[in-house]
């Protein structure tokens, strides 16, 4: 049996009070104030511009020094008063053990353990991903200044979930650039909370670029070469991480190890120098995903000798390397002259900047903003109910006949079966830590009504039906069923990509004889992070509701029962499109291509026009909402800069301008759209508002997010609702030749059940031909 939520709580302020004087007692990274030979260091002078300090530092290092500080493990430094330091920590969704930075025990037994992002992302709310990137930090650091992390999280994960079947989407914020655009700024932000150059801890945005593919059909990431057009890399595969480095200031990006046309991404300059730290003026450093600089040259023999894999990860602008692989070779590789150590400290100066910035090298921890943050602060009630609230916005509801929300009254007793139906672990995903404590579903759903329980499969797997007719018993004498299938990391996790969409083995089966046996109505609770084919219980009467939790969280149990009840009125939102399983016979994971061509159907919402099972967007409510436009500008124009007209560098091409050839620095339109709520239960609406460019444009999507609002309103009350729209920013596509241009002409907003037309001009005013 779980130990319930408030038991690690209490263990927690129980040991807290024993441990605090660990946090106080902390060696200090560096600069200890009470080490004569070190403190006086120029690099120890906090009054001293950053710059400075790390270039006295990099002067005082040998050749040696600088190369084993190029690894994740890097050395202490006795005679400069340095400890050693792992750079490999993880914060996904809550402080994670998964990297070697971080460990629970201790006072600090467990952190709150969050919802899966892709469960996150379901929930469309901006200020709750700052919020959890908020509480997330302040227990990372808690835990740093007792000595048991690190201050650089190599999260978050923004790849775009491109195929249905990859294991580490639930990692993601889903299918959509924008959504995970605005997803990895506010994340970051969240986990940095920066002052000034001052970091709480170092978020990095992982991994650049065009990686979504684990391991499918003999294909892994190690050897693929994802071949991607100028186009989808601009118009897709881009666009989180330009808004992880632009918007969200992050401190890090991982590249990865595949290859992207031919060149691993790792030893690639004009991915690395060129675009992160050239276009978008990264101020951190770039870091490989781990061993990926080993991979180039042992897996997929991109140079001759190892010591020309170092040096061209580190001409590219990798500064700092996961595994080993730059500790071994970069010596060989500078005295072949094939880089300088003038190479080196360029790297080292990136790492070391924020290490700075993070204060690691100001002496004592507690003398920074959050060096009182200790044991008290971690799983607190405010933190445990943050991640409640989490599930509870990220939870879909695909479908409901009007059988939701049960009635404690007519239910008292429910039977609750599955192979997911009293899971712990399961709810927290990938790359999670030790939760504080968890909640169950089955445990969930006690708290509102008697509880019959019956796996029906031991695991999901589900490889035998022996125990369905106990579930079919259960459910025979029960008022409600609630069964909760789906998947967990045995079938979709890092390097575990799915081969089919279906539910595992025999589960269909038992939701189906299930359903037919059930006195009352049979309610499906689907566990997972990738989309799953159940057409059959779409389709079939005797099922009268589905939902999707994805993975909930260490709360998710009492998030889906409040569901479940009617405590909390659904309100998210399906991240990602949830295909039918003949769609992934059409795909090969290998292609890369987001456009359909020839009998290719493309990918996702904005270019896929088959089928669904149930389409990116959707999720239901328990009541209604309606929505009109208040104030809807029909014409927008766009201001050409007149400067090009006079170099002739200006172009129009297909009645298309370029991005960089009109001012955009020009105010947004407002459109003000009011939302009503017209049924009798408050509730929470998230507003999509889309756009279509004009007709004849062959580069573009269908329709493609433009923003998002959540709102709650209260029962039969209406919300003015304000969403920017700029030409430049949300109105414009990307060409074959990866360049972003503005269509002229009539563009269509879709804003819930609404369509608006917007005619986009060019403003060419005083303009002599």
């Amino acid at each position: 049996m779980p130990k319930p939520a408030s038991f690690l709580s209490l263990s927690l302020l129980l040991t807290a009070t024993l441990c605090i004087s660990l946090v106080e007692s902390r060696v200090p990274f560096a600069c200890d104030p009470h080490n004569g030979l070190t403190s006086s260091l120029v690099f120890c002078r906090v009054n001293l511009p950053i710059h400075v300090r790390v270039r006295d530092l990099i002067s005082r290092l040998t050749l040696p020094d600088k190369i084993r500080l190029m690894v994740n493990n890097a050395i202490a430094l006795p005679r400069l008063g340095i400890q050693g330091y792992e750079w490999w920590s993880e914060a996904l969704h809550g402080v994670s053990n998964v990297g070697p930075g971080t460990k629970f025990g201790g006072p600090f037994p467990g952190a709150t353990s969050f919802p899966q992002v892709i469960t996150t992302a379901a929930s469309f709310n901006e200020s709750l991903w700052e919020q959890i990137g908020q509480v997330v930090s302040d227990e990372a650091r808690a835990m740093y200044n007792g000595g048991m992390a690190g201050l650089t999280y190599w999260s978050p994960n923004v790849n775009i979930f491109r195929d249905p079947r990859w294991g580490r989407g639930q990692e993601t914020p889903g299918e959509d650039p924008v959504l995970a655009a605005k997803y990895a700024a506010r994340y970051v932000h969240g986990l940095q909370s920066p002052t000034g150059l001052r970091l709480k801890v170092a978020a990095c945005c992982k991994h650049y670029t065009a990686y979504d593919l684990d391991n499918w059909k003999g294909v892994d990431r190690f050897h693929f070469n994802a071949r991607v057009s100028k186009q989808d890399l601009a118009d897709t595969y881009d666009v989180p991480f330009k808004a992880c480095v632009v918007e969200g200031k992050v401190a890090s990006v991982m590249c990865s190890y595949n290859q992207v046309n031919g060149k691993p991404t790792c030893a690639d300059p004009d991915l690395l120098k060129g675009t992160i730290r050239g276009q978008w003026g990264l101020n951190g450093y770039i870091v490989s995903d781990c061993d990926s600089v080993g991979v180039m040259y042992d897996t997929q023999h991109f140079t001759a000798t190892p010591e020309e894999s170092a040096a061209d990860a580190i001409k590219a602008g990798l500064d700092l390397d996961c595994g080993p692989f730059l500790a071994i070779h970069t010596d060989m590789a500078v005295r072949r002259g094939l880089i300088s150590e003038s190479d080196v400290d360029l790297a080292l100066a990136n790492t070391i900047t924020v290490q700075m910035r993070l204060g690691m090298f100001d002496g004592e921890p507690s003398a920074h903003p959050y060096g009182n943050l200790g044991p008290r602060d971690v799983c607190t009630p405010a933190h445990q109910q943050l991640a409640l609230e989490a599930a509870r916005q990220g939870i879909v509801l695909l479908k409901n006949s009007g059988s939701l929300p049960l009635s404690t009254t007519r239910h008292r007793t429910v039977a609750v079966i599955g192979p997911n139906s009293d899971v712990t672990v399961t709810m927290i995903g990938n790359y999670a830590g030790v939760a504080c404590g968890y909640t169950s579903p089955l445990q969930g759903i006690a708290r509102y009504a008697r509880t019959v329980h019956q796996e029906g499969c031991s695991s999901v797997a589900c490889r035998t039906n022996i125990l369905f007719d106990r579930a079919e018993v259960a459910a025979r004498h029960a008022d409600a069923t609630v069964l909760v299938m789906g998947l967990d990391q045995s079938i979709e996790a890092e390097f575990r990509d799915r081969t089919g969409l279906l539910l595992p083995g025999l589960q269909q089966e038992l939701v189906s004889r299930v359903a037919r046996a059930s006195k009352g109505p049979t309610v499906l609770v689907l566990m997972s992070g990738g989309p799953i084919d159940v057409t059959f219980a779409k389709n079939d009467p005797r099922i009268s509701a589905i939902i999707w939790a994805g993975y909930p969280g260490q709360a998710g149990g009492t998030a889906i029962a409040d569901v479940l009840f009617g405590t909390t009125n659904p309100g998210g939102k399906l991240p990602m499109t949830w295909y039918p399983q003949d769609y992934i016979g059409k795909v090969p994971m290998t292609n890369m291509g987001m456009r359909p061509s020839g009998g290719y159907p493309g990918r996702t919402y904005r270019f896929y026009k088959g089928p669904v099972v149930f389409p990116f967007g959707h999720g239901l409510s328990y009541t209604s909402f309606r929505h009109s436009l208040a104030l809807a500008p029909t014409d927008l124009s766009v201001l050409v800069d007149t400067n090009l007209f006079a170099t002739k560098n200006y172009t129009l091409s297909s009645n298309a301008i370029r991005v960089k050839h009109a001012k955009c620095d020009s105010p947004s339109s407002l459109f003000h759209i009011d939302v009503e709520n017209t049924g009798n239960m408050d509730g929470t609406h998230t507003l999509l508002v889309f756009s279509t460019p004009p007709a004849g444009q062959k580069w573009s999507p269908e329709k493609q997010l433009i923003g998002f609002r959540r709102v709650h309103i209260a029962a039969g009350s209406k919300q003015r609702v304000k969403i920017n729209v700029h030409p430049c920013k949300h109105l414009s596509i990307v060409d074959e030749f990866g360049i972003r241009r503005i269509p002229m002409g009539s563009h269509s907003l879709h804003i819930g059940d609404v369509k608006h037309s917007v005619s986009v001009r060019a403003n060419l005013e005083g303009i002599k031909a």
